[in-house]
């Protein structure tokens, strides 16, 4: 007998365990009862009455290798504390869920727990009802876990060079797909070896799936129809359509979608944008952990098709013209669909190295933005960071974790000019982070792939050459506007002009048509509108992105009442 697990069968027989603690009988078989009215198909349900049973219930998971996903464990125990019994549960099952059932507001406790073990959640007790009070904060749990859950593998392969453009470009798109894939190393790995000579000849990397069909060097769009990923618009015309899946354009996808409006969102990547390759994210409101842009990316894409806004990629619009008061949005494929109203959140890309070498070593060692997937790539090298702004940081931060040494280059005379003091600090303290101030990257060099790069010191004049595999560049961004030349009005750096940005000396430009003023996302093409960080004079930031794309929505309805729709 077997089960669905968000996609994954999994035998009865290696369900994940949920184990439940708690040393007053009563309360215990509530939480057994609630949890497994829910639960019980996807997950083994324990439980244990006392720390002491609880650790035996530990060695029994080890000696059988069965994965925990969430531990629900009482504070006031007689024999050993909630947070004693987490310390020992998360050495043993570092990736398990913690939730600290609390029979009052134990701040102390909470607080404790949320430095010793990062706690995910505390929970008093009484949880009347669950379906308000416990039901979602575990579902919000189990869903991290499960985005990020390897269980014995049976899933997708991916055969190529480990330093390799195509490569990367393949294990860019699973990863913000959020499909679980193994990497093959073909110098290395018997098992790629082998589907390389049954394969003699094709092109790497080679994608293998479950059912025994291989792709040998896939286009983002030929992944996208293997994995199902829609990429088809379901009706021809929309109340909005969205293009650009980053934090604005998901934020206004949910509220668009929430408030009763045919949503479509469109995005040529994978959704997320920048933000969706940040490694962690501290300082978004309501996360005191942090989390990543992969995981923000991921609840925001199941919130807005919960909501029933439609999303496809990898599909990029490259023409908008408007006809009459309708829109039609061209895309690369030559069809077309239209919207009473368009909303540009196509975001911005990181500005491309102008040195010798950089075009030739692009996906061959220098890596622009944060590429995460190469994480397990850099494991004991020397990594360079070229940015002092807070994506560089959170880049340095993340890579320490996997590199031997992290070199972050700073064009800046100090890296308090262009980032946040909560990632000054946390790299000083983290000790195999080294900032060079005042350097840039003069060229780089090697054969197939990246071994050396020269560095100037702008202070001194003087130039080094040294070793280096992988480098990740942070320089800027530009946006992602081509497309609208002759559409929208922009700024000399190709922003999007929005509302009160529009006039010059008082006067709207000539080419808008109407006799009211614009409304303060709106751009020159009335029902059109821009949000986030391709909207000139944006603060680029992910929570004033969100911030724009729900005014963005607001701003819609109002432009639709003005219309009669």
């Amino acid at each position: 007998m077997s089960t669905t697990m968000q996609g994954t069968s999994v035998d009865e027989t290696r369900k994940p365990v949920i184990l439940a603690v708690d040393d007053d009988p009563q309360v215990l078989r509530a939480v057994r009862r609630d949890l497994r009215s829910v639960y019980a198909d996807r997950y083994r349900i324990l439980g244990a009455s006392s720390a002491g049973e609880a650790l035996k219930v530990l060695d029994s998971l080890e000696e059988r290798g069965h994965d925990p996903a969430l531990f629900l464990v009482d504070q006031r125990m007689p024999d050993m504390t909630g947070v004693d019994f987490l310390l020992e549960a998360v050495s043993r099952f570092p990736d398990a869920r913690r939730v600290l059932l609390t029979a009052y507001a134990e701040t102390d406790a909470a607080i404790t727990a949320i430095n010793r073990v990062r706690l995910d959640y505390y929970l008093m007790k009484p949880w009347d009802p669950p379906t308000e009070r416990l039901f979602p904060v575990l579902d919000d749990l189990l869903s991290d876990w499960i985005a990020a859950y390897r269980p014995a593998y049976q899933g997708i392969r991916v055969a190529g060079h480990v330093v390799s453009a195509r490569t990367h470009a393949v294990r860019d798109f699973l990863t913000r797909n959020g499909q679980p894939f193994r990497f093959l190393d073909v110098t290395s790995d018997p098992e790629a070896r082998k589907l390389v000579e049954q394969h003699a000849g094709a092109e790497l990397p080679l994608v293998a799936f479950p059912d025994g069909a291989v792709l040998a060097a896939p286009s983002n769009a030929e992944l996208a129809g293997r994995l199902g990923l829609p990429t088809t618009a379901s009706r021809p015309h929309y109340d909005t359509v969205i293009v650009g899946a980053g934090p604005a354009g998901l934020a206004a996808g949910v509220y668009a979608a929430s408030e009763g409006l045919s949503t479509l969102l469109l995005d040529a990547d994978s959704p997320g944008g920048q933000a969706g390759t940040s490694s962690l994210i501290e300082n978004y409101l309501g996360f005191p952990a942090g989390l990543s842009g992969g995981d923000l990316t991921r609840r925001a894409v199941s919130q807005a098709g919960r909501f029933g806004a439609e999303l496809l990629s990898p599909v990029e619009a490259v023409g908008l013209r408007p006809v009459g008061p309708t829109k039609i949005i061209t895309l690369a494929d030559g069809s077309e669909i239209s919207a009473e109203t368009v909303l540009l959140a196509t975001g911005v890309s990181y500005n491309r190295l102008d040195i010798p070498g950089a075009e030739q070593f692009e996906g061959e060692g220098l890596y622009y933005g944060a590429a995460t997937t190469e994480s397990s790539s850099c494991i004991s090298h020397h990594v360079f960071i070229v940015g002092g702004a807070n994506s560089a940081g959170q880049a340095a931060i993340h890579f320490a974790k996997y590199a031997a040494k992290v070199t972050v280059l700073v064009r800046a005379d100090s890296l308090e000019a262009g980032m946040s003091q909560y990632l000054v600090d946390e790299i000083h303290r983290t000790p195999n982070i080294e900032v060079r101030v005042s350097t840039r990257v003069l060229a780089l060099h090697g054969g197939k792939h990246l071994e050396h790069i020269t560095l100037v010191d702008d202070t001194t004049g003087t130039e080094t050459e040294e070793p280096a595999r992988f480098v990740f560049t942070f320089i800027g961004a530009r946006p992602r506007t081509d497309w609208l030349a002759g559409v929208a009005e922009c700024d000399e750096r190709g922003f999007v002009l929005t509302g009160p940005d529009l006039s010059r000396a008082g006067e709207l430009p000539s080419v808008w048509p109407s006799t009211r003023e614009p409304l303060l996302l709106e751009t020159s093409v009335p029902g059109v509108f821009a949000a986030g960080d391709v909207r000139a004079h944006s603060i680029k930031r992910v929570a004033s992105g969100v911030g724009e794309g729900a005014m963005a929505v607001a701003l819609i309805h109002r432009y639709r009442a003005s219309s009669g729709r």
